[in-house]
């Protein structure tokens, strides 16, 4: 939990305003250190703001980023009062334990720290950057866990049709609970376990991108399949078909819920776990990285009283975020009746209706639609338009007097128009019912604590790209040059680019004469649309993120 004192030195100081720091002070977690989320801030200088602390306080400032502390140092506190005091021992000797901290009123717990460490205690203070390197020192590591249970006997790989939950062992269990909470201190969005034919992989999907963890022996992979599937109530003796699954960990004080699908795959089941953490969910719809003319766009769309708003991109771009932070905004008033139909519900909302569809059962979108318009609604969002069916009573609810909100598959906005088209929605219905369609992608933005301006910049590729050549020449590149913050990845966390087209009456016009997805895309840039590819650059000329993920991230524009 942020600590209210350390959230009025830093008030005081005048370095981050409160309106930033609430995000931090309200979280609650004890078992993380919520003030490691003031790095996020590209603003916030922690040395600056050490070295300026400490003659207040009268303690020594030194920076121990590249300090070799011995383990059996760090070793001489747990977890629980690190997370008490803020405090590190970094040094022990002639009876005096020196402990780092980043938050100077530490210094009023000395008394405190003497007798948790049996010794005299010096204080020093150091940046949060140099003291979080050396708290990850505290815990356990998943290679050091993965070397704990290589040790495991043959004899508990029990036969494949006779896997129960008795027969996994406590290693196993203490493993698999190590990955589940491992992806979720690392941020990661999802968790691959893989069997292979000579070995058995685990990856995390993290800001996008895939890594590996050190492989697990692989007597191993049934035992840990097995207890992953027990946990997300799955049935462990049915391996030859795909199943789902959910299941919820108490993670320190917060509850993390993780959707599991298995695959059955040539070397055994593959299963992918999806994290969703409810904490980490952006619904403020200025921190998604909307342009300010594309937010006021969106927000006249979603404000219409009636009409469709649909939001497109592949699967794991964000959409669902963004018509999660719709909602959101919109469920601010008592007299407004709100429902959804999604696939699954991932995050819980107080005063709005989620229904989870259940095609098994014949609760499908269409069936869910159908039965919002019978309950007297508002807003209804359906999860994603799949089909015509679907499609035509989104359309029909839209033109009756409801707002609908919902997801569709294509690659960017004008496109989106061609697809109802082909689901056979006739043109005057889309153009009488769409408000707004909203393109979107994930890039990962370079990592704040190894930000580096870019030397010798191939100004042609820039160019190539789509960036006037007057402004390549001037034009400032940054990229991450990679750290123990980031992994040694250059990026930390990811930011959305947007293209936001609103139903102009010459859009409408060009729909309903079957204009083609070029002919809409060209008009909607005549009518002041920015295109993916100009929304990646402009993140790149800000330097949030890199010219190769806005490359990665966008197709240029031929017009």
């Amino acid at each position: 939990m942020f600590r209210k004192e350390f959230a009025d030195v830093i008030t005081k100081t005048g370095m981050v305003p409160l309106k930033d720091l609430r995000q931090f002070i309200l979280d609650k977690d004890h078992s993380t250190i919520s003030e490691f989320g003031l790095l996020e801030l590209d603003y916030f200088d922690d040395t600056k703001f050490a070295k300026q602390v400490s003659a207040k306080y009268g303690l020594t400032f030194i920076d121990l980023y590249n300090a070799k502390i011995p383990q059996q140092t760090i070793g001489l506190i747990r977890k629980s009062d690190v997370l008490k005091f803020r405090s590190l021992p970094i040094q022990k000797k002639a009876g005096t334990v020196t402990v780092a901290a980043y938050d100077p009123t530490i210094k009023d717990s000395k008394t405190e720290l003497q007798t948790l460490f049996q010794s005299n205690v010096e204080i020093i203070l150091t940046n949060i950057t140099s003291w979080r390197k050396i708290y990850y020192r505290v815990t356990e590591t998943i290679d050091e866990l993965v070397e704990s249970i290589k040790e495991v006997k043959d004899d508990r790989e029990s036969k494949e049709a006779t896997i129960k939950e008795e027969d996994i062992g406590d290693e196993i269990v203490h493993f698999c609970n190590k990955i589940l909470a491992e992806a979720y201190t690392k941020k990661a969005s999802d968790i691959h376990v893989e069997p292979y034919e000579k070995r058995f992989r685990i990856r995390l999907r993290i800001d996008g991108r895939l890594q590996e963890l050190k492989d697990p022996p692989r007597n191993l992979m049934m035992p840990i399949i097995s207890r992953l599937k027990i946990m997300a109530q799955m049935d462990i003796s049915e391996r030859r078909k795909p199943q789902d699954g959910r299941m919820k960990l108490m993670i320190g004080r917060k509850t993390i819920d993780y959707r599991v699908s298995s695959l059955p795959t040539l070397f055994g089941e593959k299963v992918v776990l999806r994290l969703l953490d409810q904490s980490n969910l952006q619904i403020d719809m200025t921190k998604l990285g909307f342009e300010k003319g594309q937010l006021k766009i969106f927000k006249e769309g979603i404000y219409q009283p009636y009409g469709m708003c649909l939001v497109t991109g592949p699967t794991g771009s964000g959409k669902t975020t963004t018509l999660y932070s719709a909602l959101a905004e919109l469920n601010n008033e008592v007299s407004t009746n709100i429902s959804t139909a999604e696939d699954p519900v991932e995050f819980n909302f107080e005063g709005i209706n989620q229904v989870n569809v259940k095609p098994g059962i014949g609760l499908t979108f269409a069936s869910c639609l159908k039965a919002f318009l019978r309950q007297d609604p508002d807003i209804i969002m359906v999860g994603e338009i799949r089909d015509i069916e679907v499609g035509e009573i989104a359309v029909e609810a839209a033109l009756t007097g409801h707002l609908v909100l919902s997801t569709l598959h294509t690659n960017d906005a004008p496109s989106t128009v061609t697809r109802l088209l082909n689901m056979g929605i006739e043109p005057f219905l889309v153009t009488g019912s769409l408000n707004v369609i909203v393109a979107q992608r994930l890039c990962r933005k370079i990592c704040t604590q190894c930000k580096t301006i870019q030397k010798n910049i191939d100004i042609d590729q820039l160019i190539s790209c789509g960036i006037a050549p007057a402004s390549a020449k001037q034009m400032k590149i940054y990229y991450g040059a990679g750290c123990d913050y980031c992994n040694n990845t250059g990026y930390k966390g990811r930011i959305s680019i947007f293209e936001v087209m609103s139903m102009t009456p010459k859009l409408k016009e060009i729909i309903l004469g079957n204009g083609s997805s070029d002919d809409i895309k060209k008009q909607a840039i005549k009518d002041g649309m920015k295109t993916l590819r100009m929304s990646a650059l402009t993140k790149v000329a800000q330097g949030i993120t890199t010219i190769d993920e806005a490359i990665s991230n966008s197709s240029a524009d031929k017009f």
